[in-house]
């Protein structure tokens, strides 16, 4: 800065603090301003899909993915390095070629990449005296995304206090705590068959995945209740009625809670009507079982901030969980499950910028028009719908009959809710499933796997920011890479 553009504090003459006249300070906004300016322009040549450019790194792409595999003992699903820039669902790679992201983390990304409002609020906690918020010396934005959480979760629910951590696993680990001490230590928890909780012992445990186990001392006593199925309908909520009354009855006292994923992100994303979550939860409540509502991977993304709003369950729920779009991870509880001092801390609660741009994100879900049955999310969902219908009807060779484990027909091809989008090629086979989403990462477009016999391609497009006509040029690529796999046979 030059001589005429310096800071000045008078320290014998404040009305605010120091932290506030700085950050308010005409150079500061003026340089986090003109960083914005400069990333709009940057952002404004990635408009679709490209192939890698010749000489675009200093280092190849192959050279460091090498260094990422060695480094890391092993190499990644996709071919992915980023160059740290990208125009909302598309991102730019270190080689210079561009693609769209329809995976976003996993779900993390919710406003995709590069934009200027969440860049804006990770530039101003930069400027944070610490890069850690803790659990014993935290600043104002941590409190506040704590607060807009509450404010979101207790809208038609019981949901009154949060606790900050820094990811879905140990949101996860510290509602189980709860849980337990709540109702005094009971060894045994209820959850649904193709869960996935965290990558922490304990919740790689409860998660129902036999290949995250390998290897860890299974000491955590877990009893299944199925999911709601779609192919059999009411028969399913008598059906895992049944299975949870068998649980109740063989160990009674015995249940610490009941973990409720209410769309089931890795499981497949299915989902469950109202009567059939109302009915387990009723027998829940009967057996002074706490009902915990994992919304790590679904929250902001259907048609409201939270599915069990959808649903309309937030006067069952004990404990709630968030993540991914939320950048800090929470557990969320009611007054009655507040735990005693000293059961939930931890020296890091969540980053400074995760705190920022969290609640950036969350007033701009809340404010933006995203939900309700006519709002954003659902819009995206019937255009994702419409492309994929259509493709399925353009190449029926790619779209056989699938079937799952019992021998049943899958009910639909396409299936989802607001930002959750799957289809289910090859008929849901493996291998072809996993092939199909490297050929269509070399062709532009970024998915992921989900379910288990059968396979599902998975999306969860950045809802934030993408717009229903951008599904256009996804499938045109998606059709591509489809063909191609089918002719690799």
């Amino acid at each position: 800065m030059g001589g005429g553009d310096q800071i000045t504090l008078d320290n014998n003459n404040l009305t605010t603090t120091q932290a506030e006249a700085f950050r308010g300070s005409a150079p500061v906004r003026g340089a986090i301003d003109a960083l914005c300016e400069q990333l709009a322009l940057a952002q404004s040549a990635l408009t679709g899909a490209r192939g890698p450019i010749d000489g675009a790194a200093s280092e190849n792409l192959a050279s460091w993915l090498e260094r990422a595999a060695k480094v890391r003992g092993k190499g990644g699903f996709f071919p992915y390095l980023g160059s740290s820039l990208g125009n909302g669902p598309l991102v730019e790679l270190v080689d210079g070629s561009v693609k769209w992201d329809m995976i976003g983390g996993i779900g993390v990304h919710m406003f995709g990449h590069s934009d200027p409002e969440m860049i804006r609020a990770s530039l101003e906690s930069g400027l944070d005296d610490v890069v850690m918020d803790g659990n014993l010396q935290f600043n104002q934005p941590l409190v506040e995304l704590c607060e807009q959480l509450v404010k979101e979760a207790g809208r038609n629910s019981k949901l009154a206090h949060c606790f900050l951590t820094n990811s879905g696993a140990m949101a996860n680990e510290s509602a189980l705590k709860i849980c337990q001490q709540h109702v005094g230590s009971p060894p045994r928890i209820i959850a649904f068959t193709d869960c996935f909780m965290g990558r922490s012992t304990t919740m790689a445990q409860i998660g129902d995945s036999a290949g995250a186990r390998v290897g860890l001392p299974l000491n955590t006593l877990v009893d299944y209740v199925d999911f709601y199925d779609e192919a059999v309908g009411d028969a399913s909520i008598e059906h895992s009625a049944r299975q949870l009354e068998e649980h109740i009855r063989r160990y009674p006292g015995q249940h610490a809670t009941f973990v409720m994923e209410l769309v089931q992100g890795e499981g497949g994303l299915k989902q469950g009507p109202r009567a059939f979550f109302v009915r387990l939860m009723e027998r829940c409540r009967e057996a002074g079982i706490p009902i915990w509502a994992d919304e790590v991977q679904s929250f902001g993304r259907t048609t409201e901030m939270f599915h069990f709003d959808v649903l309309e369950l937030g006067d069952y729920v004990d404990v709630a969980t968030v993540g991914k779009m939320s950048q800090g991870c929470a557990a969320i509880y009611t007054e009655e499950m507040n735990p005693k001092p000293g059961l939930l801390s931890g020296t890091f609660a969540s980053s400074a910028s995760a705190c920022r741009v969290g609640l950036a994100a969350l007033r701009r879900m809340r404010e933006g028009g995203y939900y309700g049955p006519d709002g954003r999310n659902a819009k995206l969902q019937a255009a994702f719908r419409q492309h994929a219908e259509a493709l399925v009807q353009r190449q029926p060779a790619c779209f056989g009959e699938v079937r799952d484990l019992q021998g049943r027909t899958l009910p639909s091809l396409v299936a989802g809710t607001g930002g959750f989008c799957r289809f289910t090629p090859f008929g849901g086979e493996r291998a072809r499933v996993m092939r199909l989403l490297q050929v269509m990462f070399e062709e532009g477009v970024i998915a992921f796997v989900c379910g288990h016999d059968p396979y599902h391609i998975r999306m969860l497009p950045p809802v934030g920011v993408m717009d229903p006509d951008q599904f256009g040029p996804v499938f045109e690529i998606v059709e591509r890479a489809l063909l191609r796999t089918h002719e690799e046979g």
